[in-house]
């Protein structure tokens, strides 16, 4: 076969899986359709304070669509989820692009460093910590701990970055690693760095990840927080400390309501 005879027969597999993609992504969003209700769209909507339209499904029934779709499904190949993940995106509808972020979710080993420019995108378009977080903890946080040395340099950018979801998933992608034993040194910087922020966002998720490690680490969260307690936030304080032994907790937020290390 010629280099043009290659380079047409992989265009029509690309359209071919492209046009595949759009039909499993409307077949998706008919189930998701089934399920939902107007009511509770309207309840999401309103809680979310989303500008995307909503059919109503609970997020149990997206994910109960979204694995009996991948149990049916044929052979889920890298470049057949990413289509389907973009088809879906596409339409500006919430529960198409939360069952996009389960399917993601489901299939995270097909991924790798080299799709963090897709991720990046779909976390960028979110505007929602209900679609963000799965994207950062699940996906991002199973690419980091099965290539750390690659993923690391664009958290490092994401840390810094001007879109605050972006931040935030810098932080979330180390939920995964962290729980795994990873060492605590690179989250730590970027909550170091965040630590005064006025984003509610930020704080919780400085805030949620310390609680986490607080289960297993809780010496590692004391000996951190101790010389913060004065620049840290409120939400921030009561998360990291919910599981740290009681005498530990309260001396850190006793220091953190005097505005003092503790």
């Amino acid at each position: 076969m010629t280099q043009s005879a290659r380079a047409v027969a992989l265009r029509r597999r690309v359209k071919a899986v492209i046009r595949g993609a759009a039909a499993e992504a409307a077949g998706i969003e008919a189930r998701l359709r089934e399920v939902g209700t107007p009511e509770r769209a309207m309840q999401e909507q309103r809680y979310l304070k989303s500008s995307l339209q909503f059919v109503g499904a609970t997020v149990w029934q997206i994910r109960a669509v979204v694995k009996r779709y991948l149990a049916e499904a044929d052979t889920l190949d890298h470049d057949a989820l990413i289509a389907l993940v973009d088809a879906l995106w596409a339409q500006p509808v919430h529960e198409r692009r939360m069952a996009a972020v389960a399917i993601l979710e489901e299939r995270s080993s097909l991924l790798g460093a080299g799709d963090l420019p897709v991720v990046e995108r779909l976390i960028r378009e979110s505007l929602t910590w209900a679609l963000i977080d799965g994207i950062a903890a699940d996906v991002v946080g199973d690419i980091l701990v099965r290539d750390e040395a690659t993923t690391v340099r664009t958290l490092d950018r994401w840390a810094a970055d001007a879109d605050f979801w972006v931040r935030r998933s810098a932080l979330l992608a180390w939920l995964r690693p962290l729980r795994m034993g990873a060492p605590l040194d690179r989250f730590l910087t970027y909550a170091d760095r965040m630590l005064e922020e006025r984003e509610f966002f930020i704080r919780k998720a400085i805030g949620w990840v310390l609680r986490d490690v607080g289960k297993r680490r809780p010496e590692s969260v004391v000996d951190w927080l101790a010389p913060r307690t004065h620049r840290a936030s409120g939400v921030t304080m009561r998360e990291a400390t919910k599981y740290l032994p009681r005498a530990d907790r309260e001396r850190l937020l006793l220091a953190y309501r005097e505005r003092r290390p503790a």
